[in-house]
């Protein structure tokens, strides 16, 4: 994995070269599992920049379109396999021009899931370092202990089509191999969908169930940049503000609605979520959908229209016939 070292050596010099404004990227956060956004403005702040196995979030969700009004202003961010691919899609929705940013590829092997790390460790956690496919926790019960990368990743990194960015300015680092998924790619999907009417049911109502209206998911989203959110709307209100079952049941469909045929199934929002509510479960549903209608792929080619974004008299209408 890129080393950190690398990675402020990449931002020093493009702040210092003046190429750049700031660099958006991570630093530690407070506690050994957690990271942060971090945005470096000056060569100095750039030692403060780092990427390991804990950094979740999609930096695609922290350029704010105002920082690129009138011909200044111009950022550098570092991209993941599945932040490059929201990027593609934020120039294709025209939120900012692609000579406006700077793309730093990161090459990928997975980020760490906090909830499985939590219960491995079986203790609150002192220290952490990585070390090859290994992660050496020093724990307050047991000590020294060593977990194996594989068994901590996040399930949507199991099945990541794009390890490596597919746009970027620079690479930090050699590109990883890419993984082999085969059919089971979508076995999450067709489990559901396999299930009669009324367990499918009973299975969304219970996943949601501990819903707490945070919004946690929606903050974290690179695709949640409506200027008002169809939750915050009250002229009409278009749902209520309770976790009544209904409320929560229908911001989480229209949340997922949304974001159709643009998600990447980066994960930022189950990664967010305190209440590790698995939300993708939605989400996976219009990914694979788009596959098997469209053949489509979010954010894999810069040059395309997203699918719902074009209209073609040879598109499959069986489903309205």
């Amino acid at each position: 994995m890129t080393t950190s070292q690398d990675l402020q050596n990449m931002a020093a010099a493009l702040l210092e070269n003046g190429q750049v404004d700031a660099v958006v990227g991570y630093c530690r956060g407070s506690l050994p599992w957690m990271t942060q956004p971090f945005m470096a403005r000056t060569p100095e702040q750039a030692k403060k920049l780092m990427f390991n196995a804990h950094c979740r979030m999609n930096l695609a969700a922290y350029l704010n379109p105002d920082r690129f009004k009138g011909e200044k202003g111009r950022l550098a961010v570092f991209a993941k396999g599945c932040d490059s691919r929201n990027l593609v899609t934020q120039i294709q929705e025209n939120r900012f021009r692609r000579d406006q940013i700077h793309i730093i590829g990161l090459p990928c092997t997975g980020m760490v899931d906090k909830t499985k790390l939590f219960k491995q460790a079986g203790g609150d956690i002192l220290s952490m370092e990585e070390q090859g496919g290994e992660l050496v926790l020093t724990t307050l019960a047991e000590g020294e202990k060593r977990l194996a990368m594989a068994d901590l990743l996040q399930d949507n990194c199991k099945t990541c089509i794009s390890r490596n960015p597919v746009m970027f300015d620079e690479l930090a680092g050699e590109k990883v191999d890419e993984l082999d998924i085969g059919e089971d790619r979508f076995k999450d999907v067709t489990d559901i969908a396999a299930m009669d009417t009324e367990k499918r049911k009973a299975f969304f109502a219970d996943l949601v169930s501990s819903c707490i209206r945070c919004y946690a998911c929606r903050s974290a989203c690179p695709l949640c940049y409506c200027p008002t959110c169809f939750v915050d709307e009250s002229t009409p209100q278009w749902v209520g503000k309770t976790c009544d079952p209904t409320d929560v049941m229908t911001f989480h469909l229209v949340r997922a609605f949304h974001d159709a045929g643009r998600c990447t199934d980066c994960g930022a929002c189950e990664a967010a979520c305190p209440m590790d509510i698995k939300m993708r479960a939605f989400t996976r549903k219009t990914i694979y959908d788009c596959k098997q209608a469209y053949g489509w792929e979010t954010g894999m080619d810069p040059d395309s229209r997203p699918a719902l974004d074009q209209f073609s008299l040879k598109d499959p209408n069986e489903f309205i016939r």
